[in-house]
Formats: structure tokens, sequence, C-alpha cells
């Protein structure tokens, strides 16, 4: 049975008991503050689970797009290393919200795996949770009881907290859960041990392949455990697992799963996967089948590499995958890019997001590839010059700070520099690399460190948002909660009713105020209202946000009488600029469409009121004529005051009928709201403009490139573009006065010829003063040893000399140079070797430990090298220290 098999049965069998089939919601999570990642399967339906929406469906089935790479959840370092852990992997599940419970679960668990898939049964263990007294959980006796009619006691094994009750994080929907292992050892094996001792002992043949959680308690901020109103039930089997017990596999990297993939890297690398644990060849080989399917899911989902948040988690996995394959395939070039093709003709099918993207999947990977083999390159060369250093003071041990500098900075693999050490007969120092990788955890995790408190529920109430018809509403808050981060204590509202939208769809959430109903002689009306200061009673509205289908709003302190009615009020100024530049983003990626072609996708946005960022999909830069058309395409329908059309709370498959644009990457509903503005139209949640007139003008300020095939555009609009013309206008008058000339272009031409001929004088006399320097400068070396050695003060720039060092080298044999310049009030070292010394003297390591009394940097080769620095009383230390070497 094929892979593809094995999940379109998994799915029909679930269809039949009644279970709607959905699709697989996106890898990367944008409205979880929680994760970064779906990483299980019940990530999509954690709303549900906490009863802040209601299900499509009391019964559902699906397959989800798993990452594990980060948090509680991270098996990043065990993959390549053993046969069964995965960064990305499938999770096939079926779901009850409030349906059925632990009865009709198990028994779907039995006949699908024993009936359908034809598992031996003797192969199959279950366990369940044997109960917790500090938690004063008992042990799941029903679940016992509905296991002992399908398979022998004896098989049915009980597990601690550890392995039978699930959480999906410090807080949240939780319960015991059982799971079902199978074991997939030879007769010979089994007759050996028995398959009931190796459960959960990491056996690479006896593995758990479907997990049954009982959600029925709620894991509150305090710890405590609280029961939650309806009971459900929350299921997940690991698809690859499935994959390897029934096609008779003893590796999930033998399934049909990944063999493509291998057969793929086998041909690109000329290398023959044999299969084998510890052969480094072969983990490299899993690590890259294994990683290109994280990273280009990710990609495809809207999740480009960078060095922040989820994208640096990308980014982490795709340079672990190009490291391994650097160091034990051989493989210089760039090719992990090459296997998305082979992906997408396994996957694409249940996965249309890999077809629809893979041109950008594929460049981005490439570019990726491209600039992190040079990073290795050149830290090669900084190794080198951190062991020239070690082995120069007579060491063995490489300094870790310095190794962990090359890891942290510049992306260096650390495993990489210990190789290297090892050839050289070299360590690295440990403890050192340690403590510096300690204290960079300890200093990200004070800066993302917050304690949040639970709830304290004034009144149960399905909470409006108001924002789309109304800026002020009377209110009341219906919940709070207190947090605490590096900025202090603040207190998280959610209110009745909302005229705050919350960040999302690249908005930025609304601020304004909330006005207690007791203060006195205060009108809401008033235009002043945001300008009144001192006024004890008035709460500022810091940002807005959505958590778990709520609208959260954050306070700095709460007021004294929480439970009173409110007047929340936006800051209209802010949410006037903000939505004009919502509305003229969906404007401009029609006119990209336009200009450039349909190819053109929108990768990314930020809407504020200063100024709006839009990231789209394009391989090339934009010339100035596409720019200058696209502005225009802009400025006319904006000039056209084009009314808003809202189609809100509309089925789906309508707004695409009636030709919305959806993202990909994004998770939508079944209903959705459509922007229109002429024949631009869009599912948007965000605020706009009631007509495209009111965005006033549109001006870009900038494009540029953020990854391969991803361009970004930064432009202004409204008040923002009127204060830009008005400020050029100034500069025009400002210049003008200046030159004494209307005809700024003429002048200006005239002042750069000038400058360019005195430019040249200039040069012509350095260049007439270096020669007599070099003439000076012959005189002022000293006998010393081996060698002769000129140190010298100076005032000069850098490329003066320069110039006069490579001169000395030439007519001076035996020479070192050590020349320290104050020019323009920075200090400069300049280190120069003459070819006969370089096996002896080495400028680079020289200048590098001269430049430590500059609290500077820098390198070159053995015959050259120069270094900056910020300490310009440290030259007389740098000039002291150049006459003892």
């Amino acid at each position: 049975m094929t892979s593809q098999q094995i999940r379109q049965q998994f799915l029909d069998y679930f269809k039949e008991k009644g279970h709607l089939i959905v699709p697989s919601a996106p890898i990367v999570l944008k409205d979880d503050p929680t994760l970064m990642f779906s990483n299980s399967g019940m990530t999509q339906f954690k709303d549900y689970f906490l009863g802040y929406k209601k299900p499509k469906a009391p019964r559902i089935a699906d397959t989800q797009k798993c990452l594990r790479v980060s948090g509680k959840h991270n098996d990043l370092d065990d993959v390549g290393r053993d046969t069964y852990h995965h960064t990305m992997f499938e999770m096939l599940g079926n779901w009850s919200f409030g349906d059925y419970f632990k009865k009709e679960a198990i028994g779907f668990a039995w006949e699908l795996l024993t009936e359908v898939y034809k598992i031996p049964k003797e192969n199959l263990y279950v366990t369940i949770f044997e109960g917790d007294a500090s938690e004063n959980l008992e042990r799941d006796q029903d679940a016992y009881d509905y296991w002992k009619s399908h398979i022998d006691e004896s098989r049915i094994i009980n597990g601690n907290k550890k392995d039978n009750f699930w959480e999906m994080g410090e807080s949240g929907p939780c319960g015991p859960c059982s799971e079902i292992h199978v074991d997939l050892r030879s007769e010979e094996e089994k007759a050996q041990v028995p398959g009931v001792e190796l459960i959960n002992n990491d056996h690479p043949q006896v593995v758990e392949i479907w997990n049954n959680v009982f959600m029925e308690f709620n894991r509150k901020a305090d710890g405590s455990l609280e029961k939650l109103p309806a009971q459900h039930v929350d299921t997940g089997m690991g698809f690859e697992r499935l994959c390897m017990a029934l096609q008779g596999k003893k590796s999930n990297y033998d399934t049909d799963v990944f063999t493509p993939l291998i057969a793929k890297v086998e041909e690109l690398s000329c290398k023959k996967y044999t299969g084998i644990l510890e052969d480094e060849k072969d983990i490299s080989i899993r690590v890259v089948v294994d990683h290109i399917r994280a990273v280009a899911f990710a990609i495809a989902d809207g999740q480009l590499p960078s060095n922040g948040g989820a994208g640096y988690v990308i980014r982490r996995i795709l340079r672990r995958a190009i490291s391994y394959s650097y160091r034990f395939l051989g493989m210089k070039e760039p090719f992990l890019f090459e296997l998305v093709a082979v992906l997408r003709n396994e996957m694409g099918d249940f996965f249309p997001e890999l077809v629809k993207q893979q041109k950008l999947v594929t460049e981005v990977i490439k570019e990726e590839e491209s600039s992190f083999l040079k990073t290795i390159e050149h830290g090669l060369k900084r190794i080198d010059l951190i062991i020239n250093e070690t082995i120069s003071k007579n060491e063995k041990t490489l300094p870790g700070a310095e190794v962990f500098e090359l890891y942290d900075t510049y992306g260096f693999p650390a495993d990489l520099s210990r190789i290297i050490a090892e050839e050289k007969q070299l360590t690295v120092d440990e403890k050192g690399f340690d403590e510096e990788m300690e204290k960079q955890k300890q200093r990200s995790k004070k800066s993302s460190a917050q304690k949040v408190h639970d709830w304290v529920i004034l009144e149960e109430k399905q909470e409006t948002f108001v924002g789309y018809d109304q800026t002020e509403a009377e209110t009341y808050i219906t919940r709070y909660r207190k947090i605490e981060n590096k900025d202090g204590e603040f207190y998280q509202i959610v209110l009745s009713k909302s005229p705050f939208y919350p960040e999302g769809g690249g908005q930025i959430g609304d601020k304004g105020i909330l006005i207690p109903s007791y203060t006195e002689g205060f009108d809401i009306s008033s235009p002043d209202v945001f300008n009144i200061t001192n006024c004890g009673d008035i709460i500022e509205v810091l940002e807005t946000r959505k958590e778990n289908n709520l609208i959260v709003s954050l306070i700095k302190d709460l007021p004294k009488d929480a439970g009173a009615v409110f007047y929340a009020k936006v800051n209209l100024n802010e949410r006037k600029n903000t939505q004009a530049n919502h509305s003229v983003t969906h404007l401009l990626h029609e006119a990209l469409r336009e200009v450039l072609g349909t190819h053109v996708e929108q990768k990314g946005s930020f809407v504020g009121p200063d100024y709006l960022r839009f990231d789209f999909s394009h391989f090339s830069k934009m010339s100035e004529e596409e720019l200058k058309r696209v502005e225009e395409k802009v400025n006319a329908k904006i000039k056209e005051n084009i009314a808003l059309q809202e189609f809100r709370n509309i089925p789906i498959a309508e707004a695409m009928e009636k030709g919305a644009m959806a993202l990909f990457g994004e998770k939508y509903g079944d209903s959705v709201r459509m922007i229109q503005f002429g024949s631009s139209k869009e599912l948007c949640g965000g605020t706009h403009v009631k007509n495209t007139g009111e965005i006033g003008h549109f001006k870009i300020q900038n494009e540029s490139s953020t990854a391969a095939g991803i361009r970004r555009i930064e432009a202004i609009s409204g008040d923002k573009s009127a204060e830009y013309f008005q400020n050029l206008e100034t500069q025009v008058k400002e210049i003008s006065a200046l030159l004494k000339s209307k005809d700024l272009a003429k002048s200006v031409e005239k002042l750069i010829e000038e400058n360019s001929g005195l430019k040249s004088e200039i040069e012509s006399l350095k260049k007439e003063k270096a020669k007599g320097e070099t003439a000076n400068w012959k005189n002022d070396f000293v006998e010393n040893g081996d060698k002769k050695l000129l140190v010298k003060k100076v005032s000069m720039d850098a490329g003066s000399v320069k110039d006069i060092v490579f001169q000395l080298k030439k007519e001076i044999d035996n020479a070192v140079i050590i020349i320290i310049s104050d020019a323009d009030q920075k200090p400069m070292i300049t280190v120069g070797v003459s070819q006969d010394l370089e096996a002896k003297y080495h400028a680079g390591n020289i200048v590098k430990e001269l430049a430590k009394e500059i609290q500077g940097g820098g390198g070159g080769n053995p015959g050259f090298a120069t270094a900056g620095g910020k300490n310009l009383a440290g030259i007389e230390n740098a000039y002291q220290k150049a006459l003892e070497i």
C-alpha cells in the first residue's frame, strides 16, 4: 500500500463514520501568541476546545502538517540520528467536540488498525493513564475497561503523567491519553525480549503510532485543573510511522514517503544511502530529506527564512541541512532546491500549496543555500585565523567565546569548528562555549519572558467587535488579567463591545482611551479628547490584539471600578491614516499584478499610521519605469473616488466566485469578509476608507529585496504623503536660496564639476606628499635582529598610508611596518610585512593583537592588514605594544 493510499484510507474511514474532512491548516501560525508553528493536529482546533468558537461539525478528521522544532515539543536534535523522529511530519487525526468520547474513540482506532489496515493484533500494545496523587487524578479505569473488550489485559499498560496525560502547554485544555504502540520486530527478537518491556523506551521498532487524548480538564495559569464544560476527543496518528508499519519497513526513511527524496540526493551527491544509523553520510541524507520537507512547507505557507522569530527557526533548519551535506556529502554548491520538484510530485495532490508555490520555494531555498555556503567559506577563513593565533601562543585550545561568536554572529556551525580544530590536533574550550550559549539563552529568555495570570471573569458573555461601523462605544469589561514582563505590570481587558481593531492581516491594532462613566464633566464627543492630560480617570489603551478569538486590549492600570460602564474611543487620527494605508495596499496589489504579471502575490505586509510595507513575489528588481507605472495606476484609482463595497460574512465559495483573492498561508473560515474597490477584490478583515479619495495620494519611497523571489515596497499615503511633498518644497526653496539660482539642476551640475576638479588636485597633492613621506620614512627604520622595524604615529588618511606601506614593502627587504593613524579622530592601524618575512610574521595576527588597545577589530593576509577602532585614547598603548612586538 502506498503512502498516498494509506492517507486516503484514513480519511475515507472517518468520513464513513460521520466525520467532516477538513484540509490541513497552514504549518505557520499567525494568530496564536503561544505558538509559532502547528506542533500537533489539535492546534487548528484549539479555539473549539477552549469554547471560543463553535466547530463546523461535532466530528472532524484531517491530516495536519506539523513542525516540532522549538519550545516544549522540539525534535530537531534527534532528526537524522534515529529512524523515526522528524521536524515536519503529518498527523492523521479524528476529533469529537462534545460528541463521542472514550468508548467510541477506542473502538474506531482498533477497527481501523486491525480490520482496515490489517495490522496483526498480537503486534499492538496500549497504554492508559495510571493516575497521579499529586494532582488528585485517578487511574483511567474507563479506558482500561473499554480496551479490555478489544485486547488482552496483558497488553494494557499503565503509563505515568509524563507519557499518558497530554497537555498542549503550560495552560489550556488537557486530559488523560491512551497510546497505541506497534511492535515491528522479527519473531526471533520478540522471543528474546517481550514487547511490553520496550514500550516508551525509545526502541526504533517498538513505537507509538496513535495517541487518543480525552480532553476533560483545563489547566489554569496557577497550575490548578478545572473540568471543561464538555468532553472532547483529540487523536493523532503519526503518518510516517504508520507507513513504516504498513509497508513492513524498519525505518520511516525506508518508506515511500522518503525514498524518492533519498534517490534524488543519491543522484546529486553520488553517495549511496545504506540506512546505517551511526554512519555520518547516512545521517546527513536523513537530515536533508527531513529538513527539505519542513522548509518547503513553511515557505509555501508564507514563512520566509529570516533573522528573527519563526523565520529564524526555518533558516536554522535549512542551514542544518546545508551544514550536514557540506561536511559529509561533499556538497559545496547549492542542490537542496532541486529536491522541491520531487516533493511536489509526491505530496502535491494532497497539499496544493506545493504546486502553487513551487517556483517561489525553489528560488528561496537556492538563494539561502548560496548565501550560507558563502558564510561557511568566510567562516573557514576566520577559524583559520583563530587557529593560527592559538598555535602562535603555543596553546592547544580554541577560545570558546570566539567559536561561539562564529556560530552566533556569523552562523558558522559549531561542530564544524570542532572538526577543523581536531584536524589540527586542537580542542575547543567547551566550557567557555557553553557559558556564552547560556548567556545568549538568558538574554533571549529575559527579553521575551512574560508571566500571564488567569482571567478574572466578570461576566460570561460573547464579546462583540463593532469597529467596522463605530469608532466609539458604550461598553464594560467582561474579563481582565494581569501580565508581567520586562516593561512592568500591565492588564489585558476584554470589552463587551469593542471598537478597537485587533492587530491582524498586517494592520496594527487600534489605540485609544476608555472613559469611566463616573468621570465628572467629561464630554465623550469632544474633538480634543486625546489632548486631555492629568485626568486620572481616563485609561489609555496601549494596543489591541486578538487571542483565542478574544479581542484583548492592553492598559497600564486597572480602573478603580472594573465593573463600571465605560466609553471606549479609538484614536481617530491614527485609525484614519492606518486604514488609508491598508486600502492603498489593495490598490497596490492590483497595480503590481497589472504591471508585472499575475505571478505577483502578496507575501506579507505592515500597515500603520505612518507608512505601509508590502512584500510580494517577483524575481527581479523593479525598474524605475515599472515603479512609475504602478504609482500612476494607484493614484488614478484614488482620483476616481471609488466607493468601498464591503461583503461581510459571505460564504467563501461565493467570495471566490466574485473573483476575490485569497492569500496562501492564511487560514479562512467558511464565512469571510470581502473588500472591493472597483476591480480590486480581496478577502480582508481590516478597516478601510469609505472611498479611495480619502487616501489622498500614494508615494513609493523604496523598492528592495527581502529574500530570493520576494520584493518589498515601502510607501506612504494620506497625511504623510502630503507632508512628504511639503518637505520637498521647503528643501527646494532652501537649496535655491543657498545656490542663488532657480535652475537647481544646472547649478548642482556646475558644483559637481568644480568638486571633481578639486578632488583631482587634492589626490595629486596627496600622492606628491606620499612620495616625500616614503623617502623620509626609509630613514626611520630600526634594525632589530633579523628584521627592519618601522613603527610610526601619523595623522594621514588610510589610502595614503596604504600607498606608502606597499611602496616600502617593495623597496625594503626584511621589513615589518606598523603605522598608527588618528586621521579624522578615528584610530586606524596598518601593518605591512615584506614578502621575505611573511612565513615568519603574519600581518593579520599582529594587527588583531594591536587592535585590542583601540577597542577595534580587523584582519588581512600575512603581508598586509588593517584594523579600525573606537578608542582614540588607546593609540599610545597600541604604539608601545607595537614596539614590544
